[in-house]
């Protein structure tokens, strides 16, 4: 009997550590023994370039325009551990929908049977998280992914950016789309970065997948053009990633979120500005927490 392949999107917003926590997760899964595909689908095509000391490659889009088709084989690339590496690129800059290299690249796999013919554990779509439409919605509208995870800090637009992620989901969710696994907590140092982070997470019935803080070790390796696991692998920085992998190598159950309306997340931001400002002030007032 043949093994099941596992399809994961990965989103976030921009410059949230979306891709170094990708990239970590593959790196990790990879050590644990995993066959596994990182498809960067953010147009600025730079997913993959930890897993390969900082290289970019030709992405999916490039290589049509250049050839006009392509071989599958022809945009696959090898990084570290073995981990194939694939960017699906974006349009010449000024023209055409961002997206459009999703939806070609991942037709492209699918009409080759690539991901059968490698015979994969894991796909793991980096996919931007600004935006969910047109083709960055295609992992969830088209259930492409079987888990979506989404990282995010306890930054109100991070948070913004997943509340709208869960509203795509639950969109789809009847209709065959992809569910979500969790929240990838990131740069979480402070205790009231978790706190918030965990008061979100119930207010939308989701859950914390992991906590991941911020280091100066993912600078340095990533300044070498390396991940994490691959350049200091017996760090702390590292265990806490592998931590990551193990935990969505076992994931199964991921269910539909319960995102909150504008308003809703408008004033829940608002009673945790107003908590801490009190903090910072030293006026912390039992009626504000309580209804925090």
């Amino acid at each position: 009997m043949a093994k099941k392949m596992k399809q994961i999107a990965i989103y976030g917003k921009g410059g949230i550590g979306k891709s170094t926590t990708t990239s970590n997760l593959s790196a990790g899964l990879s050590r644990l023994g995993y066959k596994v595909m990182q498809f960067g689908c953010d147009p600025k095509s730079d997913s993959t370039n930890t897993l390969r000391n900082g290289a970019y490659i030709p992405t999916v889009l490039d290589t049509l325009r250049e050839k006009g088709s392509v071989n599958a084989h022809e945009v696959i690339h090898t990084g570290f551990n073995g981990i194939y590496c694939v960017e699906a690129g974006g349009p010449q800059p000024g023209v055409g929908c961002a997206g459009r290299g999703i939806i070609t690249a991942v037709d492209l796999f699918k009409q080759q049977r690539i991901f059968e013919e490698l015979d994969l554990d894991f796909v793991i779509y980096d996919v931007l998280g600004d935006v969910v439409c047109g083709g960055f919605a295609v992992p969830i509208r088209e259930g492409i992914a079987e888990h979506v995870f989404t990282v995010s800090s306890a930054d109100f637009m991070a948070i913004y950016a997943a509340n709208n992620l869960f509203k795509g989901i639950q969109k789809y969710s009847n209709s065959g789309g992809a569910l979500l696994g969790g929240v990838i907590a990131n740069s979480i140092n402070k205790p009231y970065a978790r706190e918030i982070i965990d008061d979100f997470v119930k207010q939308t019935e989701t859950q914390v997948i992991e906590y991941i803080p911020r280091s100066v070790t993912v600078t340095q390796c990533e300044l070498q053009g390396k991940t994490t696991i691959e350049n200091a692998p017996d760090s702390a920085q590292a265990q806490v990633y592998l931590s990551l992998a193990k935990k969505i190598a076992e994931h199964t159950n991921s269910k539909t979120p319960s995102p909150l309306g504008v308003q809703e997340l408008r004033d829940w931001a608002g009673k945790w500005g107003q908590y801490l400002l009190s903090l910072e002030t030293g006026e912390v007032r039992e009626e504000l927490t309580a209804n925090i």
